[in-house]
């Protein structure tokens, strides 16, 4: 969808991309270590500056203590902390159980190491989870729970009561349970974030993935991280260096500098931001007949896009780019199930300008 929008010169609501500035402290960052000449490999687990700085922050945001020198690693983006993570601590043939509607990458890494990702559906339009489908969904072949909070595509964000519901779970069958945080400061309506790994009895079976691609809206830099037991992390280091060697050795002095250098408000401000673009764009999906499903937290909508001519939701967005210039991801990309043919999914980490552009379009439809 985003090559088809270029072609048409449209406003791509469909990847992810987050064009929006990024802070002054992380690009002074990135473009000094260049200037000084930072530009080789880094330690397999990152700079000390940066461990240190998500140490920092893990502890002021997340709850969670984690020590710089065997408990963190940076990694090559988030998708990079999971499929390194799965590589160390899965075997082909075990079951990995996933949150439908679910992110793309997370399903199909599973596929891509021989394990077998199980979805368990959430209960539109509010995506509440069914604790006894959860428990149906467990075998004796379960070795792991990925919980993405806030959530892509859907913008679910777990409440205290389920991720308790879920770590008993963990608890009682011996799973890991992988965290994907990435959208963790994109929060909406007073909600609070909260890590899984903060909870009792979930510290040592918890790895928490999360890094600045998003926050910082640096997505090209490919820097993310993962803290872990330091029982588990060696091995999962171990992986990401035969895979990844390390994130850019640049990009981590810029990160770095965007950690330490960025005021509370900076987050606090952001989260204003996106709630004012969720905001704006649920109105424009609304009144474009497009019923929005509106999100806690990330920076994605699923609408309802019956309405649209299409049998396939990969159609429905061909449809609604021709008529509007708008792209959206199709439904169908979030689930193993026939469940998101009649969903679209919109993106508004986007430039203002471009976000007033596409509304307007959509009002239009």
């Amino acid at each position: 969808m985003s090559v088809e929008c270029d072609r048409i010169g449209g406003v791509n609501l469909a990847q992810g991309v987050c064009d929006t500035e990024l802070p002054p402290p992380a690009a002074r960052g990135a473009v000094d270590a260049i200037d000084r000449g930072l530009n080789t490999y880094t330690r397999l687990d990152g700079i000390a500056p940066l461990r240190a700085a998500i140490a920092a922050k893990l502890s002021a945001f997340n709850g969670i203590r984690a020590d710089p020198e065997t408990e963190i690693l940076v990694t090559s983006g988030a998708t990079g902390a999971l499929y390194t993570a799965a590589l160390a601590l899965l075997d082909p043939g075990d079951e990995v159980i996933l949150f439908e509607p679910f992110y793309g990458y997370h399903w199909n890494t599973m596929l891509s190491l021989r394990a077998v990702p199980v979805a368990v559906t959430l209960d539109a339009p509010n995506w509440h989870l069914d604790l006894d489908r959860l428990r149906a969904a467990i075998t004796p072949r379960t070795r792991a729970i990925l919980v993405n909070t806030p959530s892509n595509p859907c913008g679910k964000v777990f409440s205290l009561a389920e991720l308790e519901a879920i770590a008993a779970l963990a608890i009682e069958h011996d799973l890991f349970v992988f965290t994907d945080e990435i959208y963790e400061y994109f929060l909406f309506d007073g909600r609070r974030h909260i890590s899984l790994a903060t909870l009792p009895g979930m510290s040592e079976r918890t790895i928490t993935i999360s890094g600045l691609s998003k926050t910082f809206s640096i997505t090209g830099w490919r820097v993310g991280y993962l803290t872990a037991s330091s029982r588990w992390l060696p091995t999962i280091g171990y992986f990401h260096d035969l895979v990844y060697i390390c994130a850019p050795g640049p990009f981590q002095y810029g990160a770095a500098a965007g950690l330490i250098g960025l005021p509370a408000a900076f987050y606090s401000d952001l989260a204003r931001e996106y709630q004012h673009k969720r905001d704006q764009l649920c109105a424009a999906l609304t009144d474009a007949g497009l019923a929005p499903s509106v999100p806690e937290g990330a920076y994605y909508v699923l609408a309802d896009a019956t309405r649209i001519a299409g049998r396939t939701a990969a159609e429905k967005a061909r449809t609604l780019l021709a008529a509007t210039g708008v792209a959206a991801v199709a439904g169908s990309a979030f689930f193993a199930s026939d469940g998101g043919e009649n969903l679209l999914r919109f993106c508004f980490g986007k430039q203002p300008e471009a976000l007033d552009r596409a509304c307007a379009a959509l009002r239009k439809l």
